[in-house]
């Protein structure tokens, strides 16, 4: 009985070691999982002609032409998206997504709307070009091009959304410069973003109702959080010279 009666206290004192998640943890995990289930419906809602139309059609690269024309509405849905994800960032526990994603539509549509016009028909005229080339000699030198060219349309085009939504008073043309810059500067969150965009595109391809419920928010989250980054490291000077790194 003395045994067990001193290794109780012991016990108890480890137990009263462990730390237990308190209610701010698991604000932050309800906010997380509110603001992305009410991202996925509300960026749904906002494109509901493209995911109808891919919940229709058997074959949707077949009509390629036709679905990146309905993608136009997809840049100021994105506004709003990334609006919520920055309200849930600032206010923490207390985020409000539809509120948010909701303000930053109305807000972004003036300035993301011509982005996804130009994106759109840029894409457009690569990929007729795409296909033209193919059954050229050169098709092996010209192919290669037009792909990167595609990939920096889509980079330039998702940066200059965030930037809106980052920039509110900046000017468009200010934020597509400086899109371009750091789509080139930092290529490697480009190609991280153009493999989670290729994700969500799988996804929404293959299962549109569960694809587009379930997987966009959460990596345009992460495509989000890298934009952020970039602009944040060149407006807060933290770029470092090949001589400062490590």
């Amino acid at each position: 009985m003395s045994s067990v009666a001193q290794h109780q206290p012991r016990r108890r004192g480890l137990a009263g070691r462990i730390p237990s998640p308190g209610f701010e943890t698991f604000g932050g995990i309800f906010g997380f999982v509110y603001t992305f289930l009410a991202g996925n419906v509300l960026t749904a809602l906002a494109n509901a002609p493209l995911v109808l139309c891919l919940a229709l059609v058997a074959d949707p690269i077949a009509a390629w032409p036709f679905f990146l024309a309905l993608s136009v509405t997809v840049p100021p849905s994105l506004a709003g998206l990334f609006a919520a994800f920055q309200a849930l960032n600032d206010d923490g526990t207390a985020v409000k997504p539809v509120a948010s994603f909701l303000r930053g539509y109305r807000r972004g549509f003036r300035r993301t709307a011509p982005v996804g016009l130009a994106a759109v028909a840029a894409l457009l005229f690569l990929g007729v070009d795409l296909a033209i080339v193919q059954a050229l000699p050169a098709g092996a030198v010209l192919v290669p091009v037009i792909v990167v060219a595609a990939a920096v349309v889509v980079s330039v085009a998702v940066l200059s959304v965030a930037g809106a939504v980052l920039l509110p008073d900046a000017r468009l043309r200010s934020l597509v410069k400086a899109s371009l810059y750091l789509c080139i500067q930092r290529w490697y969150l480009s190609l991280a973003m153009l493999v989670l965009l290729g994700i969500i595109a799988s996804a929404a391809l293959l299962q549109p109702v569960l694809g587009v419920a379930l997987a966009p928010a959460p990596l345009l989250f992460v495509v989000w959080s890298n934009a952020a980054y970039a602009f944040h490291a060149v407006l807060g000077g933290r770029e470092t010279t090949p001589e400062e790194s490590p």
